[in-house]
């Protein structure tokens, strides 16, 4: 009997050893792959167990906060109103981080033109932000005689070194210019240009004549593409036209910077940085 058991057990032995066999296992290798899938069972038990805790814990912050928004509710607070503000002012705080940063790119260019424009008040010229516009004032006595529209050899100095400052920049030869004619508020006594409007059209043309021309015809040589002119008469004076200085400084010609898109904000405020 006892070698029918001995018999019998290596049997079973060399029936698992062959099983193990025609599966392309070894011993070894088939223990491990059983402690693999007891492995994996264990973590997926351990998942099914965190999952639905966190199930418990959501049902009961659920159960919390539907009983602080019917307190809320009961003390007249909108928990959603609340949540809707704060929303919208997280949008807000964005779009004001956003312009910030729009407006300080503004600033730079802003002030790398105003340094660029900075030559020219070594010239004795104003550089200035007025209206919103950054614009380079010309005293009209230096420009004309009074009531004429020809430029003096002072005028065309003057002009030629403007010129001179515009054409050798890149960036300020690119930009767009107007030239703006002014005058004071006194009527003009007849003669071709009928009226302050006229006399004030026909200055800002001579400038803009004289900077448009080429250099070979002793001119500014600027592209004309990029300038036009107006004449404002006596509409937009810069200082009182009750004393003879005022009138003095209202009888000018400027070279108004036109902005480029970017820049169509008001300089008056980043003019004061």
């Amino acid at each position: 009997m006892a070698a029918s058991a001995k018999i019998g057990t290596c049997i079973l032995a060399g029936g698992v050893f062959c099983h193990l066999v025609a599966c392309g296992y070894s011993q070894e290798e088939w223990d491990q792959k059983l402690r693999e899938n007891e492995a994996l069972t264990q973590q997926l038990a351990a998942q099914k167990q965190a999952s639905e805790k966190c199930a418990a814990d959501y049902a009961t912050a659920s159960t919390e906060l539907d009983a602080l928004r019917r307190q809320f509710q009961e003390r007249g607070v909108n928990l959603d109103n609340v949540t809707q503000d704060l929303e919208q002012q997280r949008q807000a705080n964005d779009e004001y981080r956003k312009r910030a940063e729009q407006l300080e790119q503004v600033r730079q260019r802003f002030e790398l033109l105003r340094q660029k424009l900075k030559k020219l008040t070594e010239l004795g010229l104003r550089v200035q932000v007025r209206d919103n516009r950054m614009l380079i004032q010309l005293p009209g006595s230096v420009l004309f005689d009074s009531g004429r529209d020809g430029l003096k050899a002072s005028g065309l100095e003057i002009l030629g070194q403007v010129a001179a400052v515009l054409r050798a920049d890149p960036d300020l030869s690119q930009r767009e210019f107007q030239v703006a004619g002014h005058t004071d508020n006194k009527p003009l006594g007849g003669g071709s240009y009928k009226d302050n409007w006229g006399l004030s059209a026909m200055r800002a043309r001579s400038v803009l004549a004289y900077l448009t021309t080429p250099l070979d015809k002793k001119g500014g040589g600027l592209d004309p593409s990029h300038w036009s002119a107006a004449g404002y008469g006596d509409t937009d004076p810069v200082a009182s036209n009750d004393t003879d200085d005022g009138r003095e400084q209202n009888r000018r010609v400027e070279l108004v910077v036109q902005p480029n898109v970017e820049e169509m904000l008001n300089l008056n405020s980043l003019a004061t940085h």
